[in-house]
């Protein structure tokens, strides 16, 4: 006997027999089982979803010889002439190739006579968004008003090409594409079934790549067993699939992590020896983002379907928010402009080149701190103020401190006020941590974005020795992470001294009580000023003037303190 291919010999029989689209399918046999059948039913939905498979246990539901019945016996000659596709009741039309009108008049000339055999004729188009207007405009009358023995079921993957007329007489079903864990899983049963061995991670390529279609996840499979010689492999599926194993993938991601560029383009060598698809290691890698962006925020919706839950989990602690979404967004664009770079694996090569180049620098990095020129560390017992005032106060006038002018021939050189900016920073000592104001001192650190946040929703709750212990608001728990923890400790030690160690750690419910944050204190300090000036707007003579004279109102949104800086 010849073979037959694995879609074919394994197409669902029975409605029980298919795997998802439950939706579709509790409609359609509560309609069977109920006797309330629509004359025209028109299913939608990518390619490879089911439409014509549940659209042919239909039609042997309506036709099997026991009775109309989500059941069908699957047994009588009725239901093995339409699996065998013999069934002289049931007109199977492929629309793509019968677009003229005239293929639809002669299609539709015998609907006035009764079956041959069946209980109903049976009408199966499909591709039916291929039909020309006029077959649309010839089709439609009998399609509103079929003979009692006639049903119409229709499939397509683009209804928008539908006239609205076709689609207000027909009830519509939209299949979804499958999910993978559905396709992977279908998959081992087949090769169970088939006596065939497999591994686990060659299964879950083949349904990542099968991209919904049950179909296509089924002609994959058929490959993967004649590549690997009977068995289905993973090394054979990603030489199949001219894809990488996904180690590589994470590989480039921890080297932008850390933003080792040598062994960025190192790891992009390796690569380059096995011809991978440059456009898709890309997608994957953008792919691979999004999961790290989604850890970032909702580290429970994170699945484990691939296996690597814990290591996305561990690049979403080790990567700063912004360097991910700037990273996606570059991947994205990257994506877009690769085929118009005159090498592809030079395309690529420039887009994680440009991740790199784009990375935020924090802003303590990128300059001299501010008290290195001090001689004295007195400034750095900050007075008790808001941090905007501290940092108007103590870091303009520390970061303009400039080396003395070169001393004129036969003259002393400068007061010893100043030293040269390249001398060694001031050690702090213990004594002088144990005093220090962390509201005050955070306004002159010097930083931005998430970084200034995560110290700004952080208090002092104890010093030892040169360390300081730092306790997070429990509401702001996702701006923690290693990366920012550094960039923080090495402000701080840019401004009070190298020996400083930060320690931050999240408060829980059962933590001591600490002193308020800096932001608690902004915002505290904020809605004093706003409660200020409304008392200072309610008794203003003018206004109450206004409001005995013309009954006003005041509106308590529409006042803001003035900022007298």
């Amino acid at each position: 006997m010849a073979y037959q291919v694995l879609a074919r010999k394994w197409r669902p029989r029975t409605f029980a027999e298919m795997v998802g689209q439950e939706h579709v399918l509790r409609a359609i046999i509560h309609a069977l089982d109920s006797g309330r059948l629509h004359h025209a039913f028109l299913f939608t939905g990518t390619r490879g979803v089911g439409k014509t498979t549940i659209a042919r246990i239909l039609a042997k539901s309506l036709n099997c010889e026991r009775g109309v019945s989500s059941q069908p016996c699957g047994v009588c000659s009725a239901c093995r002439g339409i699996d065998d596709g013999r069934f002289v009741d049931l007109i199977e039309v492929d629309a793509a190739s019968r677009t003229k009108v005239e293929d639809t008049r002669e299609l539709l000339e015998n609907v006035q006579y009764a079956p041959t055999y069946g209980r109903y004729k049976v009408y199966l188009i499909d591709e039916v968004h291929m039909f020309s207007n006029h077959s649309f405009n010839a089709l439609l009358k009998t399609l509103e008003e079929p003979p009692p023995h006639v049903k119409f079921l229709l499939a397509t993957t683009d209804p928008q090409k539908l006239p609205v007329t076709i689609l207000s007489r027909c009830l519509q079903f939209s299949l979804r594409r499958l999910s993978l864990p559905l396709i992977r899983d279908q998959l081992a049963r087949i090769l169970e079934m088939e006596e065939t061995l497999f591994e686990e991670a060659a299964l879950r390529e083949l349904a990542r790549a099968a991209d919904g279609s049950m179909r296509d996840g089924l002609s994959l499979l058929d490959q993967a067993i004649a590549h690997g010689g009977g068995r289905v492999a993973t090394q054979d599926v990603y030489a199949m699939l001219g894809t990488l194993s996904r180690d590589r993938t994470y590989a480039l991601l921890e080297d932008l992590a850390v933003g080792n560029a040598p062994a960025l383009l190192a790891t992009v060598e390796s690569l380059a020896q096995q011809s991978p698809d440059w456009g898709a290691l890309l997608g994957d890698l953008v792919s691979l983002l999004q999961r790290v962006a989604l850890a970032q925020f909702v580290p429970e919706a994170v699945d484990d379907y691939l296996g690597d839950r814990e290591r996305i989990l561990a690049l979403a602690r080790q990567m700063s928010l912004e360097d991910v979404q700037l990273h996606y967004q570059i991947g994205l664009l990257g994506r877009r402009d690769l085929p118009l770079a005159p090498q592809p694996r030079g395309g690529f090569e420039m887009v994680l080149l440009r991740m790199l180049a784009f990375r935020p620098v924090p802003e303590e990095e990128s300059r001299s701190s501010p008290l290195r020129g001090v001689a004295s560390p007195e400034p750095l017992h900050a007075p008790r103020t808001t941090p905007a005032r501290a940092s108007a106060a103590s870091v303009a006038p520390a970061s303009i401190a400039a080396p003395p002018p070169p001393a004129k021939v036969g003259t002393l050189p400068s007061p010893p006020c100043l030293v040269p900016v390249a001398a060694p920073p001031v050690a702090v000592s213990a004594a002088l941590l144990s005093r220090l104001d962390w509201s005050a001192l955070v306004g002159t650190l010097g930083l931005t974005g998430t970084n200034h946040e995560l110290a700004m929703n952080c208090s002092l709750i104890g010093v030892e020795e040169t360390t300081l212990h730092l306790r997070l608001n429990e509401s702001e728990w996702f701006l923690l992470n290693k990366e920012r923890e550094r960039r923080v400790e090495q402000a701080v030690q840019s401004r009070l001294g190298e020996t400083v160690r930060v320690i931050i750690s999240t408060a829980t419910a059962t933590s001591p009580t600490s002193g308020p944050t800096p932001a608690q204190l902004r915002e505290r300090q904020q809605q004093e000023r706003e409660a200020a000036a409304r008392v200072s707007i309610e008794n203003d003579p003018q206004v109450r003037a206004f409001r005995k004279t013309f009954d006003a109102n005041l509106d308590p949104k529409s006042i803001r303190p003035l900022d007298r800086s």
